[in-house]
């Protein structure tokens, strides 16, 4: 199969419910910033260093990939189609809670923060940290998707895509804090 088919060419896109959109539809938008943010979980995993914990860092991101796949399916079919029913399932509370849990244990490790940190430091906790941002985007982007098209797993979406950018935050901290990289304070 060719990756290729040309019926893209001239801005128009097709959803997984078949309709026809404009490729800079508030849908298209949302669902191409999740999977942006499926790629820099890609860019945290490369840039990863040999830690104690690294293959329960691994683990969580690509569990987070899979989810952000069901949120970008769930975004991709029309909430109006009848295939809205054949899109896998997303348990967004439960997922939040996960998310919660991780963010916790990392944040244990973590000194309170007294002033706003500038991304940076090693190279994972950078990506990290674009990570963070672009997931504020999605949840900017989604926001206006579903405000558009009324309610559509509004609360469950937003809700995990709200968590996600607090994990990237503190991961970012703890994978400086794991490299021994220091936090550069802004005071303002």
């Amino acid at each position: 199969m060719k990756i290729y088919t040309g019926t893209g060419d001239k801005g128009r896109t097709s959803l997984f419910s078949g309709e026809r959109l404009k490729k800079n539809a508030d849908r298209v938008s949302a669902y191409g910033t999740i999977d942006e943010r499926c790629s820099f979980i890609g860019a945290v995993i490369a840039a990863l260093p040999q830690l104690d914990d690294r293959q329960g860092v691994v683990s969580t991101l690509e569990e987070i990939q899979i989810s952000l796949f069901k949120v970008g399916a769930l975004l991709a079919t029309s909430p109006k189609s009848a295939d809205v029913e054949m899109v896998q399932p997303f348990a967004g509370e439960e997922a939040t809670a996960w998310l919660e849990r991780r963010i916790d244990a990392m944040d244990q490790e973590l000194e309170e923060l007294h002033s706003f940190i500038l991304p940076g430091g090693h190279p994972a906790a950078a990506w990290a940290q674009v990570s963070r941002a672009v997931c504020r985007r999605a949840e900017r982007e989604i926001l206006t998707c579903l405000e558009a098209e009324g309610d559509y797993h509004s609360e469950a979406v937003l809700g995990y895509v709200n968590r996600l950018s607090d994990y990237f935050f503190v991961l970012g901290r703890y994978l400086n804090i794991m490299t021994g990289t220091a936090e550069q304070s802004w005071h303002g």
